[in-house]
């Protein structure tokens, strides 16, 4: 079986002799999760070859979000494909103060057309605690974000665009595709979604989200998770991942067949946790889910970690101080903290007795 690094072997042809594809897409979807910070100056345009190379010099190649982009980076800039690429415009904020993980690079491919690619959720707990938040909160900040960066990416290059990204970063592409302004719209020509989550009832049944659905292309392998959660009414791929469960999300895991995903079928899996989720929303209200959400990242942030690997580095002293913090809470909050839970266990085990 074969993947991204297969096909990059395969295909190293230039994008002027071979046109862009969705295996094009899920590798640049990627390119925003490398290590750019200090590399590229602000309205600066350098070759992903030269960005992998001032990145060496500041030794910063291996400070990736998952092992594989350790690889991938000098994979694609030594590649004939895409070592010349241009980037340009990258941004990585994260905002605890107003719950903001957002991060974004602009590409600029030789066939005169722009892929903007938005990063997904990163190992921070503020990233993470900006996920959930997408659980009872319509709009969230990187969202808002994501429309002005497409806006301003577009009046400064009047190219046609592509906007992808995965997991978070295709819930922003989408987003940033429905809501941008009505000239950013006529440059878009796809919108690419890997396996990213939907939205609540109010940007579903918006006008604006409903134009924009011929043009989005949503890819989410066989035992999806995260690209099954809330809602989505878009045309839907299945793509065959090596990897089981919630692992499927790793993209690295997609099979690849030429220039297209392999596809595959549902599974009863990916419907049971799709069911789950969307009866567990219809029973606890959203300001349940925000204070659900709310207390829990509380009890993470007592630990005083920033990120995932900080959280699991020091387990045994990171749970005892969420313990002591949980059995501080008040009576109402525990009583609360059960109850939704109680609920999220009941959907569940209502969709095995109805199967």
């Amino acid at each position: 079986m074969a993947n991204i690094f297969d096909y990059m072997k395969w295909r190293d042809i230039s994008f002027k002799n071979v046109k862009f594809n969705e295996v094009d897409n899920l590798i640049l979807s990627r390119l925003s999760y490398l290590p750019f910070d200090g590399v590229i100056s602000k309205d600066e345009e350098i070759t992903i070859k030269e960005a992998y190379e001032r990145t060496k010099v500041l030794g910063t190649t291996g400070r990736t979000i998952q092992v594989e982009d350790i690889d991938l980076y000098p994979t694609i800039a030594k590649s004939v494909r895409f070592g010349e690429v241009k980037v340009t415009n990258f941004v990585n904020i994260i905002d605890p103060v107003q719950e903001k993980q957002f991060s974004a690079i602009t590409i600029i491919l030789p066939d005169d057309t722009i892929y903007v690619s938005f990063r997904g959720t990163d190992n921070t707990i503020i990233g993470w605690k900006e996920d959930f938040n997408m659980s009872f909160s319509d709009i969230v900040p990187s969202q808002l974000d994501s429309v002005k960066y497409l806006n301003e990416v577009a009046k400064k290059y009047k190219n046609k665009l592509r906007v992808g990204g995965h997991s978070k970063g295709g819930n922003l592409a989408v987003y940033a595709g429905a809501f941008c302004n009505e000239e950013t719209k006529k440059q878009i020509i796809e919108i690419y979604n890997n396996d990213g989550p939907g939205f609540l009832d109010k940007v579903i049944e918006s006008a604006e989200y409903k134009e924009m659905l011929s043009k989005v292309h949503t890819y989410i392998p066989q035992t999806s998770v995260i690209g099954r959660l809330l809602k989505h009414k878009e045309k839907t791929t299945i793509v065959k991942s090596t990897e089981t469960g919630i692992m499927q999300h790793d993209l690295y895991s997609w099979q690849v067949m030429g220039d297209k995903f392999v596809r595959a079928k549902q599974t009863d899996y990916s419907d049971f946790i799709d069911s789950t989720i969307t009866n567990w929303l219809k029973e606890v209200s959203p300001k349940q889910r925000e204070e659900f959400v709310d207390t829990w990242f509380d009890i993470l942030n007592s630990t005083n970690v920033k990120t995932v690997n900080e959280l699991s580095s020091k387990k045994v002293r990171n749970v005892a101080m969420m313990i002591r913090t949980y059995s501080n809470l008040s009576p109402e909050t525990k009583k609360m903290m059960t109850k939704t839970l109680s609920t999220l266990l009941r959907a569940g085990k209502d969709n095995i007795t109805r199967k």
